[in-house]
């Protein structure tokens, strides 16, 4: 590879951890139009495997701001990324995955909600897929599937 490439290499993937840190950041303070915004015109997501549906981007966005109100405290952490960049003949291409673990904790909200933190009582796990495409705009995300591998919910 020449130096042009890995640049332009390292310039795609640090872009594109840009738009997976801005997915986790969107859902969990509730910013539903920059959650829109980090998907392409046809852009689908999927919550089935935790519970929620699949659909369009704005199907889904819609979906997930009405359930997060069950869930006023949230903090999605997204770790072990794993980035495979298309290769076209040596060369990044238009096209992306990302595999990359997670955890959640939540609070649920409760009738004595009074915006006080406490420690959650409702934590998810499992893997995301991220599929993405470079536009004009930047990468954006063409579809993420979440792969729920478990769940805990304190008494």
């Amino acid at each position: 590879m020449t130096q042009r490439v890995d640049l332009a290499t390292v310039m795609d993937r640090l872009a594109i951890d840009d738009v997976v840190t801005g997915y986790a950041m969107a859902v969990d303070d509730g910013d539903w139009a920059a959650y829109r915004a980090l998907f392409t015109t046809g852009g689908r997501a999927d919550y089935r495997s935790a519970g929620g549906i699949e659909g369009p981007v704005a199907q889904v966005a819609d979906w997930l701001a009405e359930t997060m109100k069950l869930f006023p405290v949230r903090q999605h952490l997204i770790v072990n990324r794993l980035i495979r960049l298309e290769d076209v003949a040596g060369a990044p291409g238009d096209g992306a995955e990302v595999r990359a673990d997670f955890l959640n904790p939540m609070r649920l909200a409760g009738p004595e909600d009074d915006g006080t933190v406490t420690s959650p009582d409702f934590v998810a796990a499992g893997r995301y897929t991220f599929a993405l495409a470079r536009t004009r705009d930047g990468w954006r995300l063409t579809r993420v599937t979440v792969h729920e591998k478990w769940r805990h919910m304190t008494a």
